[in-house]
C-alpha cells in the first residue's frame, strides 16, 4: 500500500469489527470467522458446492449456487470441490511470527520509502493481544507502525498500544451521536474519548473522514468536524484526510451472499469533495484526500 501511512507499505488486515458501518467497503473484515467467497464469472454451475456442503448453506437456483451466508460456517468443503477455483476461504489464522515473517519479505521497500507497515480491519483493535504482540515486534526491528482504527475500544487497549504505534489513522464518521448509532450501529463518545485521550498525549494522529453523501456531508456535519478539531489539544498540527465514499465494495457483499445496504447512494462530485475540504482549509486545518 502506499495510502496507509508513510511510504511503501504493507498492510496487515485483522479479521473482525464491533462496528457495523453502513458504506463499510471491507465486508470481508466484519466477522471474526473465516468466510467463503463465491466469484460468479468464474462458476460453470456444476452444483458440486451445494452436494457437498454439509450445512446445506447452498442450493441451486437457475442453473448457479445461492448461499445462504448465516447457515455457512466456513468449514471450506465447497472451495475443495470447486472445479474452476469459483470459491475461495476468506481469513486464515496466522501466529505473530507467521506474519512477522511476511512483513520482513518487504523490508527493503520500508527501508528505501520510509514506509512500514499498517495493521487495518475489520477493527484492529478488537484482537488487542495479537495486535500489541505484533506492533511489539515491530518496535524491536524498528518498522514503522500504524494502526488504521475506529477507536472502539477500551481505554486501556489505547493506553498499553500507544507507545508502540508510530502513527494512529483514525476514523471519525461523525460528531453526531445519535447519527453514529444509526449508521455504524454504537455510541461514539467511546472512540471520541480515546481520540482525545492520544492527542492530549501528543501522540502522531491523522484524523480521517469517510466523506458520505446525505450522511455527513452537509453544512453542519462538516462544521461538527472541525469543532471537534477545535477542542483537541493538539501538541502536532492537527491533520486531516478526507476519503470520499465509493461503491468498489458492491460486488463483494454479493460474494459473501450478503445485502448491500447504501441502496443507490452516489459517490460524492468534485465539488463535493473540494467544498469539504475548503472547510477545513478555512480554519486553519491541513487537509488531504485520501488515505
Amino acid at each position: 500500500s502506499i495510502h496507509d501511512g508513510p511510504g511503501i507499505r504493507t498492510a496487515v488486515f485483522l479479521k473482525g469489527c464491533p462496528a457495523m458501518c453502513l458504506w463499510c467497503h471491507n465486508p470481508e473484515g466484519q466477522s471474526f470467522e473465516q468466510e467463503v467467497m463465491h466469484w460468479p464469472g468464474k462458476c460453470t454451475g456444476c452444483g458440486l458446492c451445494s452436494l457437498i456442503c454439509p450445512e446445506g448453506a447452498l442450493s441451486m437456483e437457475h442453473g448457479r449456487p445461492v448461499m445462504a451466508s448465516q447457515a455457512c460456517t466456513g468449514c471450506g468443503k465447497c472451495v475443495e470441490v470447486c472445479p474452476t477455483r469459483a470459491r475461495s476461504i476468506v481469513g486464515r489464522e496466522m501466529s505473530v511470527p507467521e506474519v512477522m515473517n511476511e512483513v520482513e519479505l518487504d523490508r527493503a521497500f520500508f527501508d528505501e520509502s520510509g514506509g512500514g507497515v499498517t495493521f487495518t480491519g475489520g477493527e484492529p483493535l478488537a484482537q488487542p493481544e495479537f495486535l500489541y504482540e505484533l506492533a511489539e515486534t515491530c518496535r524491536d526491528l524498528e518498522i514503522h507502525t500504524a494502526v488504521d482504527t475506529s477507536g472502539l475500544a477500551g481505554p486501556r487497549v489505547i493506553e498499553q498500544l500507544a507507545p508502540l504505534v508510530d502513527l494512529w489513522l483514525y476514523d471519525v464518521k461523525t460528531v453526531d451521536c445519535d447519527s453514529h448509532i444509526s449508521a455504524v450501529g454504537c455510541s461514539n463518545e467511546l472512540p471520541i474519548s480515546n481520540l482525545r485521550w492520544l492527542v492530549n498525549q501528543g501522540r502522531d494522529v491523522m484524523l480521517r473522514i469517510p466523506l458520505i453523501p446525505g450522511f455527513n456531508d452537509d453544512d453542519g456535519s462538516l462544521a461538527g468536524f472541525v469543532g471537534l478539531l477545535e477542542s483537541l489539544d493538539w501538541k502536532r498540527p492537527a491533520q486531516v484526510a478526507i476519503l470520499p465514499y465509493h461503491r468498489l465494495g458492491n460486488e463483494k457483499y454479493a460474494r459473501l451472499g450478503r445485502r448491500y445496504r447504501m441502496g443507490e447512494v452516489g459517490e460524492p462530485g468534485g465539488d463535493d469533495i473540494d467544498r469539504a475540504r475548503r472547510v477545513f482549509e478555512s480554519a486553519g486545518i491541513g487537509v488531504r484526500i485520501g488515505g
